[in-house]
């Protein structure tokens, strides 16, 4: 018996184990936190062209004139703002969910946007977006084309936004 006894022991630190390491975790995710600890700030704003996963030509800089800052927030309560969207004088406001695998979030708000001409027309412009970076002071999101099938054959057009988290939580344009 007494050769018996820390095999037992074993066995039953073993199942203890076991049991403690598989209870699932909850929410264990970091980026809901990352998104709403402050505003961002638009750093760049860049559009990709492709044909299946090749990249056509060079990408293109949007807003690079543009003397408005644009800012970002995400709200803890699932409410988000963009400030100065496509460098025009406006507030927009929606909410945003992320997915399960928080690889992407989507957001139903909606903002007015200059096209070719120079007329305004309304966009959802992330309705569907990849989060591509998130760290403490930056964020890189991906909209447009983002979806992970698409034909070998397909256009698609990527907008690339980057942003730099800023210190203060006060918006000033």
């Amino acid at each position: 018996m007494k050769n018996k006894l820390p095999l037992f022991l074993v066995l039953g630190l073993v199942a203890i184990n076991l049991l403690s390491n598989s209870c699932k975790k909850d929410n264990n995710s970091n980026i809901p936190h990352l998104l709403t600890s402050g505003v961002w700030q638009v750093a760049s704003i860049q559009v990709y062209n492709y044909l299946g996963n090749t990249q056509v030509g060079n990408p293109d800089t949007l807003n690079d004139s543009c003397q408005k800052t644009q800012f970002f927030t995400f709200n803890t309560d699932n409410t988000c703002s963009y400030t100065n969207f496509d460098c025009l004088d406006q507030t927009t406001k929606g909410t945003w969910t992320l997915t399960p695998n928080r690889l992407y979030f989507s957001s139903d708000m909606v903002a007015k946007d200059t096209i070719a001409g120079g007329k305004q027309s309304t966009e959802m412009p992330f309705s569907n977006t990849q989060i591509v970076n998130l760290g403490t002071y930056s964020l890189v999101l991906q909209t447009g084309d983002v979806e992970p099938n698409y034909s070998a054959t397909k256009k698609r057009r990527v907008v690339r936004y980057g942003f730099i988290r800023q210190k203060s939580t006060t918006i000033t344009n």
